[in-house]
């Protein structure tokens, strides 16, 4: 060892050169300390529009407003619009030196706009840094993000940090290849199947904006279809989205477009891919490099250029309503892109939800269903169990399971596996008429009746509580909880085949394919894995529980859940059998039977219309400590028309359980109120809701309520 080593390295003697070695290598591959932004005193200005609008990173509402900034004649050329940049947030109006303001924390945020002049009159704090020259903030985004914010009551801030993904260097300096040319027009494949499918493609093939509300039939070819509607659009030369609820729909969408167009054509936007791999993707798209877009809830923002069709799938599922403020859902994010970007839209699923079908009401879009003879035949045949079956089967009341269903289950194991759909915990009853099940529900607003603990029945909603209830659809005093069990009917099936294994599907694994070998596959409601072949046989259990949720949805999900499921199973011309056990007299189950959720949404609507309820109206759900609701409520301005339904008490999370998104922390007791407002008055709702809570921030010092546009849970 030299001793020059040995004067520079004097708390390592004695240590062997090797060891040395490695210490100055790591020092040199080491970061050097981030040094602070320049604070640019005295340095000059850019020479054409000094001046730059800045959207900074602060997701408050009294701060959703631009803040202009100036712009040093360094950073003129890094400095346009769309790129990130850091500013110094909260300098003193005091604090100016040589002509700039200084002072205040450093904190990230997006240029929007270059200007000539700055509407504040006094001086101006200089641009910090330029994080980076790559433009991700379009106009067409900057809208959209701004259209989102005003829908929900939120900030543009809190927008774009679910719209815009974290920044990667690496992904930034990777170049992007050159975009390929347009595919050739598909063939309409097994759009055929539907009574306009052929034309929706040929449409979207020739450059036309086609919006439909699509009915897809039972069987797994609904990826298929997704995919020719994606590559129809393409061959017109224009960009395409689609958002699937989860990972699963994503990767059958993908694994569809890879067979039908080939590799690098689209791009796969999930949470599977980490941060690096997926800006990557996503700035493929931005630069133009990738037009086609299958993606989860985020993706919902993806900035196709030259965007020709947006499609969602399975638009009822929980998973495409954002839990991050604003709380966005995917539907309306894509219904607003539609319309700003004037593209066609593709709404499809299985089921069809209430507002779908609204859409179809006011011509907005169009039905794009098959024939009762193409359904018949791509449907299996559905059975059902009520009380009176269970009342007169011995088997059911000894196994909890009836007859008809052992037979059914007997029956499919010799062709294939079985499928059982079993409720997941978690499902709270709800209070409904004993004789005809019709929901209890108060005479005041409509509100779901709720069972105290003296028995006396309260409205969810208003709080009213209700002393002379009688059902008035038959005129029944008497009152039920709707709910059964469902594990030991799980464990019952396990036991009575104990020479066929027995797979389960749920919150722990949830499996994506089974073989069709015979076997019996338990799953709760979405985790259901696709069968080689088709199940022979589903059995839909309990219910109950299902319909007998706390919730405006209640039916409407059900039904969705149950074609989930038997959609998998095969056709009633192959011997395909589904078992419902609920009360064949109610709605969702009769459309069940005939497949038809178009007929059920149809009439839900209606309903909704008459009463006052989502879609048809705008709700807003306002929730917090007791005293914070009352304060806000006493010092929003409401639109004239608008009607507070409670507050009432929220249930108390009990210490030690995960807290519910939106839901009151463990051991607090809160309120939520509801206020609800005709069509056309949506808009005015969510301003004034904003406006009060914007005021409640400046003031400080007061507990915060949480406001929510159009919760997808209201009771």
């Amino acid at each position: 060892m030299s001793s020059e080593n040995e004067g520079r390295d004097g708390g390592a003697e004695g240590a062997p050169p090797e060891q040395l070695a490695l210490i100055r290598e790591s020092v040199r591959g080491a970061r050097a300390p981030r040094a602070k932004p320049r604070t640019w005193r005295g340095a000059a200005l850019a020479k054409e529009l000094p001046v730059a609008r800045v959207l900074v990173d602060k997701g408050v509402l009294h701060l959703d407003r631009y803040f202009d900034y100036a712009v040093p004649e360094e950073l003129d050329e890094q400095a346009q619009p769309g790129v990130r940049v850091r500013v110094r947030f909260g300098a003193g109006r005091h604090r100016v030196r040589e002509g700039r303001r200084e002072g205040g924390g450093l904190i990230g945020g997006f240029l929007v706009e270059r200007r000539a002049e700055s509407d504040y009159s006094g001086p101006l704090a200089a641009l910090a840094q330029v994080v980076s020259p790559e433009p991700v903030l379009s106009e067409e985004l900057l809208r959209l993000a701004r259209a989102v914010a005003d829908r929900y009551a939120g900030s543009l801030a809190d927008v774009l940090q679910l719209a815009v993904p974290p920044r990667s260097a690496r992904a930034e300096r990777r170049p992007s290849p050159v975009p390929p040319p347009p595919p050739a027009p598909p063939e309409p494949g097994s759009w055929a199947r539907y009574e306009r499918g052929a034309a929706f493609v040929e449409s979207l093939a020739s450059g036309g904006v086609p919006r439909a509300v699509w009915n897809a039939l039972p069987g797994p070819r609904w990826s298929e279809e997704l995919a020719r509607a994606v590559a129809a659009t393409l061959a017109s030369g224009r960009g395409a989205l689609v958002v699937v609820p989860d990972g699963r729909a994503a990767a059958r969408v993908d694994a569809a477009l890879t067979e039908l167009l080939g590799q690098g054509r689209h791009a796969l936007l999930t949470a599977d891919a980490g941060p690096e791999k997926r800006y990557g993707q996503w700035l493929a798209v931005r630069r133009g490099t990738v037009r086609a877009v299958v993606g989860t809830r985020a993706a919902m923002f993806a900035p196709v250029q030259d965007l020709g069709l947006v499609a969602i799938w399975d638009d009822g599922d929980d998973n495409h309503s954002e839990q991050h403020a604003p709380q966005p859902h995917a539907r309306d994010v894509l219904l607003l892109r539609a319309t700003q970007d004037k593209c066609a839209f593709l709404l499809g699923s299985r089921s069809c939800t209430v507002e779908a079908a609204q859409l179809v009401e006011t011509g907005w879009a169009r039905p794009l269903v098959a024939s009762r003879e193409q359904v018949r035949r791509a449907a299996p045949l559905v059975r059902t169990v009520g009380d009176g079956d269970l009342a007169r089967d011995e088997a059911a009341h000894a196994a909890r399971l009836p007859t008809l269903a052992w037979q059914v289950v007997r029956d499919g194991l010799r062709h294939g596996p079985v499928l059982v759909q079993v409720p997941r915990r978690g499902y709270v009853p709800r209070l409904a008429c004993v004789t005809c099940r019709a929901p209890a529900r108060c005479r005041h607003c409509s509100g779901p009746l709720e069972a105290q603990d003296a028995g006396a029945l309260r409205c969810g909603w208003c709080g009213r509580e209700e002393s002379a209830w009688h059902c008035p659809q038959c005129g029944s005093l008497r009152l039920r909880a709707q709910v059964v069990g469902a594990r030991r009917t799980a464990e019952e099936l396990g036991r009575a085949f104990p020479a066929v294994p027995v797979r389960t599907s749920g919150r722990e694994q949830v499996l994506d394919t089974v073989p069709g070998a015979p076997a019996l596959v338990v799953s709760t409601p979405g985790a259901e894995p696709v069968a080689e072949g088709g199940y022979a046989a589903a059995l839909l259990l309990d219910g109950w529980a299902m319909l007998g949720r706390p919730d405006l949805r209640a039916g409407e999900d059900a039904l969705r859940r149950w074609l989930g499921a038997a959609a998998l199973v095969r056709p009633q011309g192959d011997g395909g059998t589904v078992v419902v056990v609920a009360e064949p007299t109610l709605r969702p189950v009769q459309a069940l039977v005939r497949w038809d959720p178009v007929g059920h949404a149809v009439r839900e609507l209606a309903e909704r219309a008459e009463l006052g309820f989502p879609p048809v109206s705008r709700m807003a759900a306002l929730a917090g400590p007791v005293q914070a609701v009352a304060g806000f409520l006493a010092e929003v301005e409401l639109p004239s028309d608008a009607e507070v339904l409670g507050p009432v008490p929220l249930p108390v999370t009990p210490s030690g359980r995960p807290r519910r998104a939106g839901g009151p922390p463990p051991g607090e007791q809160w309120e939520r109120a509801l206020v609800r407002v005709p069509p056309g008055s949506g808009a005015a709702l969510a301003t004034a809701l904003k406006a009060a809570q914007a005021a409640r921030m400046v003031r400080g010092g007061e507990e915060g309520v949480r406001v929510r546009i159009d919760p997808p849970d209201i009771g």
